[in-house]
């Protein structure tokens, strides 16, 4: 059995696709709150419409990963760190699927729908409830610095794999032949 030593091209084209997406969508959420310009309008509704093509890429990754073999963590990689990288990318995961969804909930609960950049709307599956919306706002904060702080346990375990140990846990994720 041959030993898998890169991810799929489409799997590189998910990651990479959504993690530009997911971190402008971050900085774009922070932004929204701090602000009151004349453009936040608009950034809420590419918020709201990019926020849904986060959910259906993160479906699309799911029955992706389910198909594809990964490679496997190198066998120079303690334990510790092993349950680390799991427990990490769970992390990821699991907000990945929550952001989306509890901002949909939030709007609905706010009385708001989702459009996807107009083309159509996603059911309202809460009515109008401010104690709702309360929860769910505070939720979808909470799960944003959660976000925030797995990308960057990621990142840095990326990077201290690519840079420093060099052991192909970083070209795994990048085109071209594993080093």
């Amino acid at each position: 059995m041959k030993t898998v030593t890169k991810y799929s091209p489409a799997s590189m084209l998910i990651h990479w696709t959504m993690a530009v997406l997911i971190i402008s969508m971050l900085f774009l959420g922070l932004s929204m709150v701090q602000s009151l310009a004349v453009w936040q309008i608009e950034a809420v509704l590419l918020h709201k419409s990019f926020g849904v093509l986060a959910l259906f890429l993160v479906c699309i990754r799911l029955i992706n990963k389910s198909l594809t073999t990964s490679p496997k963590l190198p066998s120079s990689v303690a334990k510790p760190q092993a349950l680390a990288a799991h427990l990490t990318q769970l992390g990821l995961y699991t907000t990945m699927i929550l952001m989306p969804i509890s901002g949909w909930l939030m709007q609905n609960a706010d009385g708001r729908s989702i459009s996807f950049f107009g083309l159509f709307s996603l059911p309202n599956l809460l009515e109008k409830n401010i104690s709702y919306y309360g929860f769910l706002r505070e939720s979808h904060a909470i799960i944003a610095v959660l976000f925030l702080l797995f990308i960057f346990m990621h990142v840095s375990a990326t990077l201290y794999h690519g840079l420093l140990k060099q052991d192909g846990v970083l070209s795994s994720m990048l085109p071209g032949k594993n080093k």
